[in-house]
């Protein structure tokens, strides 16, 4: 297994760089705040999408890409390595497309479910990494919280790439980039639009869009909106790259939009509540909401799964301008793309 080099361990400047989504760099390396810099810089992990540079990104898409293009062009890259799935939370796309696109790239995948416990309760996190890296040569993790993939890293010689926390998606962010680009040709320039509760997708599809200079606007009600810390450090990156991030409550803003998002009102595991119910109704995803667009060749996007009369009626989701599935199918070519990056020879 290649080694990789000895990760530091946090400071109080790093536990700040956290909270905007910000890994806190290794010694020897510059501030991922500025991901705007023309160098890709290597970084082992995927933890949020902030993770990569601009040139990064756009080459794990383009890795995705040529996946998807070739699907055997990289049938080797992981012959004789293994790569665990630890999954604390249920799931359909991302367990069944990183399953099968560690196979695809001739690697051993490994459930573990982690269901009835927290990482870090029956072990230290500390302890679980150091074991993890000397048995696999990926730690791919689906979990409730985001420190508990960062000290994972912190401890693990081999990549981590977070498959989903409470705070960040990023594989989905990319994914989502990927089938945007597909359908329109380029990703700078565009504008993006989700409309919905302020989660983890969104954090994640705001620092993607930020990074491949896309215009992203959020639709929320006051008080639903998305991490503000997560948002400022976005805008900064957003304007390096010609491109800019907004929050409003007027949906008016949806017009002229080239791709409308949304998600589910209330995340996996978390409990909802009428006052947030009714605060979301008026941001369901419905043809009213779409006519109000303008553009004929815009498009609707929804990370599934869905609740048709919720978050987005059945005539959107089902309708002519949804590409849901591709962005379904996009998991695995992203994930693949991912690994291919992070997991050389």
């Amino acid at each position: 297994m290649a080694k990789r080099n000895a990760r530091t361990n946090a400071n109080s400047a790093g536990a700040s760089q956290r909270a905007s989504g910000i890994k806190a760099p290794r010694a020897g390396t510059p501030s991922r705040q500025n991901v705007a810099a023309s160098q890709p810089r290597a970084f082992a992990d995927l933890l949020t999408v902030f993770d990569l540079s601009p040139a990064r990104f756009e080459r794990v898409l383009s890795l995705a890409s040529e996946c998807k293009a070739k699907p055997d062009a990289y049938g080797d890259l992981l012959k004789g390595k293994s790569v665990i799935l630890i999954f604390e939370k249920p799931s359909l796309r991302t367990r069944v497309s990183f399953d099968v696109g560690v196979a695809k790239l001739g690697g051993n995948p490994l459930f573990y479910p982690h269901h009835d416990q927290r990482l870090g309760e029956r072990e230290s996190l500390k302890d679980f990494a150091k074991n993890l890296d000397r048995m696999v040569d990926a730690i791919v993790a689906r979990v409730f919280s985001q420190r508990a993939l960062e000290e994972m890293a912190e401890h693990s010689r081999v990549p981590v790439i977070n498959a989903l926390s409470d705070e960040h998606h990023p594989c989905q962010a990319l994914a989502d980039l990927m089938t945007i680009k597909e359908r329109f040709g380029t990703l700078a320039g565009l504008r993006v639009t989700y409309v919905g509760d302020g989660n983890n997708v969104t954090h994640s599809l705001i620092q993607a869009c930020a990074l491949a200079g896309a215009h992203v606007t959020v639709l929320s009600p006051d008080g639903y909106g998305p991490d503000e810390l997560i948002v400022g450090a976005a805008a900064q990156v957003a304007e390096a790259q010609g491109a800019s991030v907004r929050v409003t409550s007027d949906i008016a803003r949806v017009r002229d939009q080239h791709v409308v998002y949304t998600d589910a009102w209330i995340s996996m595991h978390q409990s909802g509540s009428d006052k947030k119910e009714r605060a979301l109704r008026a941001f369901q995803v419905n043809e009213s909401l779409i006519s109000k667009i303008g553009r004929k060749d815009s498009i609707f996007m929804h990370c599934l799964p869905a609740h048709r009369g919720e978050e987005v009626s059945a005539e959107v989701i089902d309708g002519p301008r949804s590409v849901v599935y591709d962005e379904a199918e996009n998991r695995l070519w992203a994930q693949m793309g991912v690994m291919v990056e992070l997991i050389r020879p």
